[in-house]
């Protein structure tokens, strides 16, 4: 799907988040963190990370997003199609093949339930004939597309809630601060007035992310008034300013620090219950970012977060950085969530909104 057709349903509707309970009466508003949060000293050269090298300086793309979804694959493809291909080749597939078959694909990150409606599906058509390897292919990439036709959906943003409010959730290390940046920059480029939140207060790297990625796109940008700041207080008073002032999109970075779990359960719901304050239906969006290199691990970060927030969608990041992109399919097949975007490299041209046809013929190997 085109950049330009999935930005062009940005006026979409969306539902509201579900209410989540108001706060003990005894608990206070929070004490307003700053009126107009301060920027930090502008970074030097070297303290900007090369994964958010400034949109000016990136060099122009010289392939299309397809190829580059396709390259990005290529050590999941080579892990998938050389073990299906040699495993099939000039076989019949009879019950042991797609035993054998179910155990591949398992193996290649793509999960027991949806290996196993992938092989119903070979059972259903081509049980006891011979395929050739180009079939083979063929044949996966559209089980595999079926799979994941259903979740690819666009996160859409609503300009006239003024601000949509997206809070964005996971581990940290998945890649939210730069997830982040870059939809920035998109939404900003279809015209937008968008706003950063710099939520993950304990971390200055990630502050000054994206402080350099808001004087790039022209974003408002909001940072904690001192390190370990509340940031529930920071997003409170970021989402008044937003409002008043006409913002069309907040991004709400946040912390990711599961080792205590309990504490970031309890500081995210904070943060909700905090911007409900503000406005009942907000965050309009609950985005969980997941590094694809963490293979089946990833599966398990959505059950975690899904226990926490109510996660709306799913960013898939770094597909380029291992031969795990086959968990995309166990995401869609265990928990059906949307999978808005998806990521194969550093520059801002290389997170796409999630095509599955394209997804899964660039999985197979296939153009």
């Amino acid at each position: 799907m085109a950049l330009r057709d999935f930005f062009g349903r940005l006026r979409g509707g969306g539902a509201a988040q579900p209410e989540i309970p108001s706060p003990a009466p005894a608990e206070a508003p929070p004490a307003p963190i700053l009126e107009t949060p301060p920027l930090l000293p502008e970074p030097t050269p070297e303290a900007i990370p090369a994964e958010i090298t400034p949109p000016e300086v990136e060099a122009p793309a010289k392939t299309g997003w397809f190829a580059r979804l396709k390259a990005g694959l290529s050590r999941s493809t080579a892990k998938l199609t050389e073990s299906v291909v040699s495993l099939l080749h000039k076989r019949r597939l009879d019950d042991e093949a797609l035993e054998e078959l179910e155990e591949t694909l398992i193996t290649a990150d793509l999960g027991v339930a949806a290996s196993r409606r992938i092989v119903e599906g070979f059972r259903r058509t081509r049980f006891g004939k011979e395929v050739t390897d180009e079939e083979v292919k063929t044949a996966l990439a559209d089980e595999i597309a079926a799979i994941l036709d259903p979740v690819a959906q666009p996160m859409e943003i609503i300009p006239a809630r003024a601000p949509h409010v997206v809070l964005v959730v996971g581990v940290n290390g998945t890649g939210k601060t730069t997830t982040i940046a870059k939809l920035g920059r998109h939404y900003a480029e279809q015209g937008l007035k968008v706003g950063f939140v710099a939520g993950d207060t304990f971390r200055a790297a990630a502050v000054e992310q994206l402080q350099v990625w808001a004087g790039r796109t022209s974003a408002r940008f909001f940072a904690p008034a001192k390190p370990g700041a509340d940031a529930a207080g920071l997003a409170f008073d970021a989402l008044s300013t937003a409002r008043a002032d006409g913002l069309d999109l907040l991004l709400v970075d946040t912390a990711g620090r599961l080792h205590n779990k309990s504490a970031l359960m309890e500081e995210l719901r904070k943060i909700i219950r905090v911007i409900k304050r503000v406005d009942e239906a907000a965050p309009h969006s609950v985005l969980l970012v997941l590094d694809a290199t963490t293979g089946q691990n990833a599966v398990q970060q959505v059950k975690v977060f899904k226990e926490m927030v109510d996660v709306t969608g799913l960013a898939v990041t770094k597909l380029d950085g291992s031969a795990k992109g086959g968990v995309v399919v166990a995401l869609a097949q265990e928990f059906g969530l949307p999978v808005h975007v998806v990521g194969v490299g550093e520059k801002a041209e290389d997170l796409r909104p999630f095509a599955a046809r394209d997804f899964a013929r660039g999985l197979m190997g296939l153009d």
